[in-house]
């Protein structure tokens, strides 16, 4: 790995993850187990996991979310290509955007970083306005702030929970 792709400190990251295809709850618990795997990362902790309606297409089966925590030395290019080799693994096929997928990764937050580049944005674009990512955030990082935006705590606010069902437990 080079030098570049690590970080000289390690930085808490939070990844949406989500599911609605081929046993969504096991393509989750896969991807925990990927996760655990990641090299120059650990600590890794999990949200309660939670059912949500699609926010896409509506002809697709409900999705189950849960927003996972680790710490890592990985830089956030290299982590974004760590979560998309995950989904490749498991058979994620990008096509209709927000159609079904067997996984979902997403970069919700990487430390207090602001970034924008073509193809990663950090904070993701869309946590201030999805249940299924601020009550999983909330679980576990209840004082947690989104650089630019403020704490989960008072995003949720003005936030719609319906069709959001706390399913239980993850990890």
């Amino acid at each position: 790995m080079a030098t570049a792709e690590l970080l000289a400190y390690r930085v808490e990251v939070f990844i949406g993850g989500g599911s609605n295809l081929e046993q969504p709850e096991q393509q989750l618990r896969s991807a925990f187990r990927a996760l655990q795997a990641l090299p120059e990362s650990g600590e890794l902790r999990c949200s309660s996991l939670y059912r949500t309606p699609p926010m896409g297409p509506p002809a697709q089966p409900d999705f189950l979310n849960v927003v996972f925590r680790m710490v890592t030395r990985l830089a956030p290019q290299r982590l974004l290509q760590a979560l998309q080799a995950i989904e490749h693994a498991q058979g994620r096929v990008r096509g209709e955007r927000w159609g079904a997928r067997t996984l979902d990764l997403d970069l919700l937050l990487f430390g207090d970083l602001v970034l924008q580049t073509p193809d990663l944005q950090i904070p993701h674009p869309g946590i201030a306005h999805r249940a299924f990512v601020l009550y999983p955030l909330l679980d576990i990082a209840p004082d947690l702030s989104v650089p630019g935006l403020g704490k989960v705590a008072a995003l949720i606010a003005d936030i719609s929970t319906e069709g959001l069902v706390k399913v239980g437990n993850f990890c």
